[in-house]
């Protein structure tokens, strides 16, 4: 009885391993099919410095970038718009790069086919030199991956984690414990480093997940919404070890709906709309461009003050000022960044506080949140709405969820107070 059990057992297990395998190398994947989904419209207008970055992919110019996407494009069978729109972008080492973009934008589709996930319906990326399409297992050799959804076993621990992808990486046997307390004691995970994964909570597994992607020094690391579920101490710690990754020489490419977090990690981030790049930048380039300019706040001393003087000095100095609100010794007004420089208003505000009765005065530039909330309305739900009513017709359609991160989101103000 327990004969054939085992035999069928023995069997079952040498077939679906050799499916696993075949799997793995795409070998039910026709070549042929995957180039009648190019159907692409034409390109149309983007914004200069996205231009640019693609002039500089699409003419060879990106010499020295640890990964460079060409024209990289992914179009799903029953969709009505490409979810990835011939992207073009070039990283180089020692660089964090922020994808900015509400649910259904295409960021995940995009880690998705440089990590071979998916497969690339048009274009081509590089990363160290070599091709996705071609040389996809020395492309594995050379990155780190940190999934939106964890990967992980909830049988085995954290360490024993650790010490399966040390293996997997390569690491000399005589090494492995030794890096997978590094993994640990970088992560934060001391407590809990013995515990099975499946009692962790949301917050230690991303950690674990992010551990995992940097075990081994890869060149380049992914981190898909790395912060999910965190607590800000976690969240501050996990963004220390970032940037300790980044100064290494290391390069990373990260997802965020924290404004706060690109802020602090990213050297430069693009905003991602329908599947395309609508900006291209460092943070400061990006508030200065698609920014609304400067707000200004002015508080006049006394009980009821006459703000009368105060507006008439505010227009005359400061042309091109709007005042947006009016309370009882209260001004506040917005200014475009075009028009005057940081500089100038406070050396106007500072000469004249005493004589216009200031109390305290702050200047503040446009947040991240502003400027990424004006790209997201662009959003489009087609990706979902013909999906589900293939699938089912009562099925509500997809609204793409818009998660600023406000709540975690500052102003960069610079204030000065007369007491």
């Amino acid at each position: 009885m327990v004969g054939k059990n085992l035999f069928a057992m023995a069997v079952e297990g040498v077939v679906f391993f050799i499916i696993t395998v075949l799997i793995q190398y795409k070998f039910f994947i026709k070549p042929s099919s995957v180039s009648k989904l190019t159907k692409l419209g034409p390109l149309g207008e983007e914004d200069e410095d996205v231009a640019r970055e693609r002039q500089k992919i699409v003419h060879g110019l990106g010499h020295g970038d640890i990964l460079e996407l060409r024209q990289l494009t992914k179009v799903f069978k029953r969709k009505q718009k490409p979810a990835v729109d011939r992207l073009c972008v070039g990283i180089p080492p020692g660089e964090g790069f922020g994808l900015l973009g509400v649910n259904g934008a295409g960021k995940t589709t995009t880690f998705k086919m440089l990590t071979g996930d998916t497969v690339v319906t048009s274009g081509e990326a590089f990363l160290a030199g070599k091709s996705i399409l071609r040389e996809i297992d020395e492309v594995h050799q050379n990155m780190g991956y940190c999934p939106q959804f964890d990967a992980i076993n909830e049988l085995l621990t954290g360490r024993e984690h650790l010490e399966l992808y040390a293996v997997l990486r390569g690491v000399p046997e005589h090494q492995v414990c030794h890096v997978a307390e590094w993994g640990i004691r970088k992560l934060g995970l001391i407590k809990y480093a013995d515990k099975a994964a499946g009692s962790y909570s949301g917050g230690n597994m991303r950690k674990l997940s992010t551990a995992m992607s940097l075990i081994g020094a890869p060149p380049v690391v992914f981190l898909d919404e790395p912060t999910t579920g965190m607590d800000p101490k976690a969240r501050r710690a996990l963004w220390n070890c970032i940037l300790s990754v980044i100064k290494e020489g290391r390069s990373v490419v990260l997802t965020s709906h924290s404004m706060e977090e690109c802020e602090a990690l990213c050297t430069r981030m693009a905003i991602m709309v329908n599947g395309r790049f609508r900006c291209l930048g460092s943070v400061q380039h990006l508030k200065n461009r698609f920014g609304d300019g400067y707000t200004i706040i002015l508080r006049v001393t006394g009980h009821d003050p006459d703000l009368v003087p105060v507006m008439k000095f505010i227009e005359s100095e400061l042309r091109g000022s709007t005042l947006k609100e009016r309370h009882r010794n209260m001004l506040q007004y917005q200014l475009p960044s075009s028009l005057t420089s940081l500089a100038h208003i406070f050396s106007v505000l500072a000469d004249n506080k005493d004589t216009l009765h200031i109390e305290d005065y702050s200047v503040t530039q446009t947040t991240l949140d502003q400027v990424f909330v004006n790209f997201a309305k662009d959003q489009s739900d087609d990706y979902h709405s013909k999906d589900n009513a293939v699938r089912h017709k009562d099925v509500s359609v997809h609204v793409p969820a818009l998660n600023t991160g406000a709540a975690e989101g500052h102003d960069h103000t610079l204030t000065e107070s007369v007491m």
